[in-house]
């Protein structure tokens, strides 16, 4: 399995996580006051989705100026 096919999957675990841990925020707010780390507890899978989110939109950018340079020199 390739580094694209590794980002791809973990992508969709992290959405995945993130979704759960936004689903427990709202539950433990409305239960009463909730302990700080659930309520930032969905920040980490966010930025990790970030992350992984914006290496998957600059790959294909990247991918054609490397065939236009393979092409043109």
């Amino acid at each position: 399995m390739n580094f694209s096919r590794w980002i791809r999957q973990i992508h969709r675990w992290l959405s995945i996580i993130f979704t759960v841990t936004v689903i427990a925020n709202f539950v433990a707010m409305g239960l009463g006051e909730p302990p700080a780390w659930v309520v930032y507890s969905p920040l980490l899978p966010l930025f990790l989705l970030l992350f992984s989110g914006l290496y998957m939109f600059v790959l294909p950018y990247v991918a054609r100026s490397r065939d236009e340079q393979r092409a043109g020199g």
